[in-house]
């Protein structure tokens, strides 16, 4: 028979995993691959992963909006090749300043999510359905609008986009900045409050006279605008927009997040979770990239990671 004492260690334990989990287990793995591979704690290798993991981690933080509503976004990697196909085409040298194609990129990208969140809202559509239709929908725009070839011949200022600014990565600064106001407006702005009592219980939000439709719509178009932005930065990165970019780009994106502790259910998790879980992520990749595990084995060990974190999510959820 148990004793009291071991059923307080016990849950104890239990609480410390369920905070604080990633963590442990990130320090476990860096700390594994630093005995593994010389080159892991290097200055240049750990500037790599930061730099992997900047578009992914812009994605999560994006979908975790929908998360917290208890939706889903299944177009994010068609949005990336979309928007970035958008962007590239109004970034030649010498047509538009660099905030045009910029911002039209973004705007894409937010019409598109503010587009699934109205079918989702007015039209009672599930979100698989809808976000998996505009997942066709936007990788047919972006074959249409390049005609089936990467757009080219980009001005300097956008592809300096995807450099460095005073040694560090721009998309990594671009990644710290929008996790930091999306932490701040989740934690600190109604709004953001109220995306939390919507996937909390949308019954019950409604009850309270919370705009359930308005706040999905806005969790949405979030969403959209994120990936509008990935879908730029990898543009500059790769300096053409690829109508074929971004495959698969929604599921590192959702396994990031629900990494983190956002819950699929909805009501549960943060950026904070969803930016560890992104790190994760990209140091096991980067691990397996050092350790000259093939990229057939990566993925099978991908998707372990992605069943795991949702048998966990539904084990210790809601």
């Amino acid at each position: 028979m148990q004793c009291p004492s071991d059923k307080s260690k016990s849950a104890m334990l239990a609480y410390v995993l369920k905070q604080y989990g990633i963590v442990i287990a990130l320090i476990l793995i860096c700390t594994a691959l630093s005995f593994c591979s010389p080159h892991f704690l290097t200055w240049p290798n750990l500037i790599t992963v930061t730099r992997q993991i900047s578009l992914n981690g812009i994605l999560a933080v994006g979908v975790t909006f929908v998360l917290l509503t208890g939706g889903v976004d299944l177009s994010l990697g068609s949005l990336v090749a979309l928007t970035g196909v958008v962007a590239a085409s109004f970034a030649h040298p010498g047509d538009y300043p660099l905030i045009i194609p910029v911002m039209a990129g973004i705007l894409a990208g937010m019409a598109c999510g503010a587009a699934n969140g109205v079918v989702i809202t007015r039209g009672r559509v599930a979100p698989f359905i809808v976000t998996l239709g505009m997942m066709t929908i936007a990788r047919g725009l972006a074959l249409v609008i390049s005609g089936g070839k990467p757009v080219s011949n980009m001005s300097p200022s956008m592809t300096r986009l995807g450099g460095d600014f005073l040694g560090l990565p721009i998309p990594v600064l671009v990644l710290c900045g929008i996790s930091a106001v999306s932490w701040l407006f989740l934690k600190n702005v109604r709004l953001g409050r109220y995306i939390y009592a919507v996937g909390g219980n949308e019954n019950a939000a409604r009850a309270a006279g919370i705009n359930v439709n308005g706040v999905k719509l806005l969790a949405y178009t979030i969403c959209g605008a994120m990936a509008g932005l990935a879908g730029v930065i990898l543009a500059a990165r790769i300096t053409t927009g690829q109508p074929n970019a971004g495959l698969a780009y929604e599921l590192d994106a959702i396994a990031a997040a629900v990494i983190g502790g956002t819950s699929l259910s909805g009501g549960i998790g943060g950026v904070g979770g969803t930016l560890l879980g992104a790190l994760l992520m990209g140091v096991i990749n980067n691990g397996l990239d050092l350790l000259n595990v093939s990229s057939y084995y990566q993925q099978i060990v991908k998707g372990i990671i992605i069943v795991g974190a949702v048998w966990l999510d539904r084990k210790h959820g809601k």
